[in-house]
């Protein structure tokens, strides 16, 4: 068994274990997660893949199984699984415990802050994983605003994200120390956190923006189409 397929089952274990908890009961909201994950996931395929292509990141086969799919090995696509199933558990458990305030006053600092992603996108033009990772946070800042997810600006939310780069830390240490992805000098800024280049800060940033609204939108969603409501 890969390496890097060892960390997605360490991702994904204990959520997976506790999904049928009787307090949580994350399987309940299988439908709005398995939307989330499925939006999020094929843009940022498309760009996994382009990148890879490109060169700007490349896999270490040493860590893999080599089953490849459209460039990418399968360990990464289970990524793209395991990550946002463990991170909208998260997001539940942080619902169950602390009580919500949403800060609606604040707002439309949405706005604010994809503009400023936008505009550090056009100004790192040079290196291409930098200057799309802010493109990606911008535009998704700006469908969260455009869409009025008021729900976004929460006290939950925050926590939630404030509490998974714990396991972001941990899991892209991991990923880059050992080392399972390279990195192109060419395509960032080669400003890192130890081993973790700062650009995937920001990349974690707009994936786990992406899967919570995505996730919040459509459980409003259902809600209002359920009989019950």
């Amino acid at each position: 068994m890969s390496a890097y397929l060892l960390i997605n089952i360490f991702i994904i274990s204990i959520p997976l274990f506790l999904s049928f908890e009787k307090k949580i009961r994350f399987y309940k909201k299988i439908i709005p997660v398995i939307i989330s994950i499925i939006l999020t996931g094929i843009p940022f395929l498309i760009w996994d893949s382009i990148a890879v292509s490109d060169g700007d990141w490349s896999f270490n086969d040493h860590y893999l199984s080599g089953i490849k799919i459209l460039n990418l090995p399968l360990e990464e696509i289970f990524f793209f699984i395991t990550v946002p199933y463990s991170l909208l558990f998260l997001y539940e458990c942080v619902r169950y415990y602390i009580k919500n305030k949403v800060c609606i006053k604040y707002f439309h600092l949405m706005a604010l802050v994809s503009i400023i992603f936008l505009i550090a996108g056009f100004i790192s033009l040079g290196r291409s994983y930098t200057s799309t990772v802010f493109f990606f946070c911008g535009v998704i800042f700006a469908l969260i605003y455009i869409f009025n997810c008021k729900e976004f600006f929460s006290k939950q939310v925050l926590v939630t994200v404030l509490l998974s780069f714990i396991p972001f830390f941990i899991v892209n240490y991991l990923l880059t120390s050992l080392p399972v992805v390279l990195y192109n000098s060419g395509s960032i800024t080669n400003f890192r956190l130890l081993t973790i280049p700062a650009e995937d800060v920001f990349y974690s940033l707009s994936m786990i923006s992406s899967w919570l609204f995505i996730f919040i939108s459509f459980e409003k969603f259902f809600e209002k189409k359920s009989p019950l409501n």
